[in-house]
C-alpha cells in the first residue's frame, strides 16, 4: 500500500510513506531471530546488508545503505535507507506484531520517500524482501 500526502494549506507536496504487511506462520521469537541473523538482514536488505545493533552502518552490495537508528529486540528495528550514494536519506521501520496462533505479522513502514521516487517501485522491493524472508525460514 502506498500513500502520497500533500498539504492542502501550502499546496507544496510533501513526502510519501509506503506501508507493507505480511504475516508469518512463526513465532516473533523466530522472526526476529532470523531477521537479525546475516542470512535474514541479507533477505530484507540484500546481499552484504547487516542489522547489528543501533548505530551499526550496513551497506548491501546492490548499493543501498543506512544505519541502524532503533534496536528494539522482538519488536521494532528502525534504519535509514539511501537507494544509492547520492540519494536522499529515507526512514525504514520494521515492527513486529504477535498475530493469533503463534503467527507474526511484519510491517515495514517507508517515510520520507521524495514525492519523485517510484513508490510503487519500493513497494515491489519489500514485497520482493518479504518474499526472501518467507524462502529463506
Amino acid at each position: 500500500m502506498a500513500d502520497a500526502t500533500e498539504s492542502e494549506s501550502l499546496g507544496a507536496t510533501v513526502d510519501t510513506t509506503v506501508i507493507v504487511t505480511r504475516s508469518v506462520s512463526k513465532p516473533v521469537k523466530d522472526v526476529w531471530k532470523f531477521l537479525v541473523s546475516k542470512v535474514g538482514a541479507e533477505a530484507l536488505l540484500g546481499a552484504g546488508g547487516e542489522l547489528v545493533d543501533k548505530g551499526h552502518t550496513w551497506r548491501a552490495n546492490d548499493g543501498t545503505y543506512g544505519v541502524v537508528r532503533s534496536y528494539h529486540p522482538l519488536e521494532q528495528i528502525r534504519f535509514s535507507w539511501h537507494a544509492a550514494e547520492e540519494a536522499p536519506k529515507t526512514l525504514v521501520d520494521v515492527h513486529l506484531h504477535r498475530d493469533a496462533d503463534e503467527a507474526t505479522r511484519i510491517e515495514i513502514v517507508h517515510s520520507g520517500i521524495p514525492v519523485y521516487f517510484d513508490t510503487a517501485k519500493i513497494s515491489q522491493h519489500w514485497e520482493n524482501a518479504f518474499n526472501r524472508v518467507d524462502a529463506e525460514q
